[in-house]
């Protein structure tokens, strides 16, 4: 007898073909989208590297100012924060927080006299090697 205020449970779900047909979409989304996600992610490290190179560029011109001349290679960028032996003009510190390691986790390279210039300052980028491209390129001041 069909009785109309029965419980008649309709099994409702999704068949494996469907749940295979989003996964599929869902790989093919990620595989579009990651890459150009992580590489905007290189990019922001090298523009963030160039823009830590202006500013400590900026704390070393205001040091020459006030000294007379550059902190030497020994001395290196910590003279910004802290007066090197023997230093009476000094007026720092030049920097609002201790010298910031480039990107990737690595000292910037300070030279003074530097090579191309009255000083020379740079990271070697993500490979931490000399010379490179796109993520690996060297981010120098001059």
């Amino acid at each position: 007898m069909n009785n109309p205020y029965s419980t008649h449970r309709v099994q409702a779900g999704f068949t494996l073909l469907e749940l295979l047909v989003v996964l599929v979409i869902l790989g093919l989304l990620v595989g579009y989208v990651a890459p150009k996600y992580f590489a905007q992610l290189g990019k922001s490290e090298v523009k963030t590297a160039r823009a830590q190179i202006a500013s400590l560029e900026k704390a070393l011109d205001q040091y020459r100012l006030d000294v007379g001349h550059y902190p030497t290679t020994e001395q290196g960028l910590p003279a910004l924060n802290s007066a090197p032996a023997g230093e009476s003009k000094w007026a720092g510190p030049y920097l609002q927080k201790s010298v910031p390691n480039d990107p990737w986790g690595r000292p910037y390279q300070f030279k003074s006299p530097g090579e191309h210039g009255d000083v020379d300052l740079y990271s070697l980028g993500k490979d931490g090697q000399p010379g490179g491209s796109d993520d690996n390129v060297d981010i120098v001041n001059w």
